[in-house]
């Protein structure tokens, strides 16, 4: 196994992980655990290997991909009810995803020799896009949309590491250890101690 399909297989199981508590939030029956699963933890590798025109969608080349977002929800399905918060643990389990995904999304741009503003797009596109369908199926606010929050711009600070850290140095796993790290950091410094952006606040125009 590469190091690409380690970190695609763990995105998929742990984001598989957060479709399926985001199901049991919603009192969903075991196939809509399932689709949610599937739907969550495959959406952004999925648009990441369409756009970049790889020769296979990833989870096609390998179908155990699927199984182990399946497994993910048959495990949620079974253990929900035992979780003291649902909600904050699809929040630290989406964190642990996102810093996963992006390096997966940022190894595979490199992989295929693309300039740094891809290499960007494909990182946060890998990381945000699979819990972007999840809470749009579920009637949720995206979490990449929370006013301020740090996720889509800690998934962009991420790749922005593994861009930099790449000038220095050719092996891949510092590299996507580097973005994987930042984008987890600022993740949980979001979480945990309310780090955020500056929002847009209107101001009444000017007699």
């Amino acid at each position: 196994m590469t190091l690409i399909q380690g970190l695609d297989y763990t995105s998929v199981f742990i984001f598989g992980l957060t479709g399926a508590l985001a199901a049991s939030r919603a009192q969903l029956d075991i196939v809509g655990f399932l689709f949610l699963a599937c739907l969550t933890a495959v959406g952004g590798g999925t648009l990441r290997d369409v756009l970049l025109n790889r020769d296979q969608v990833f989870w096609i080349a390998d179908p155990g991909m699927i199984l182990s977002a399946c497994a993910a929800a048959v495990l949620v399905f079974l253990t929900a009810h035992l979780l003291e918060s649902r909600l904050r643990t699809l929040e630290w389990l989406d964190a642990l995803a996102l810093g996963v995904a992006v390096p997966a999304g940022v190894g595979v741009a490199m992989g295929m020799g693309q300039s740094w503003p891809i290499v960007l797009i494909m990182g946060v596109a890998t990381g945000t896009f699979g819990g972007l369908m999840r809470d749009v199926v579920c009637n949720e606010l995206p979490l990449v949309l929370k006013k301020g929050e740090l996720y889509a711009s800690a998934a962009l600070v991420g790749a922005c590491a593994a861009v930099l850290v790449a000038q220095f140095t050719t092996e891949n796993m510092v590299i996507l250890l580097a973005c994987g790290a930042t984008t987890i950091a600022l993740r949980a410094g979001s979480i945990r101690f309310g780090w955020c952006l500056p929002v847009y606040k209107s101001r009444p125009p000017r007699q």
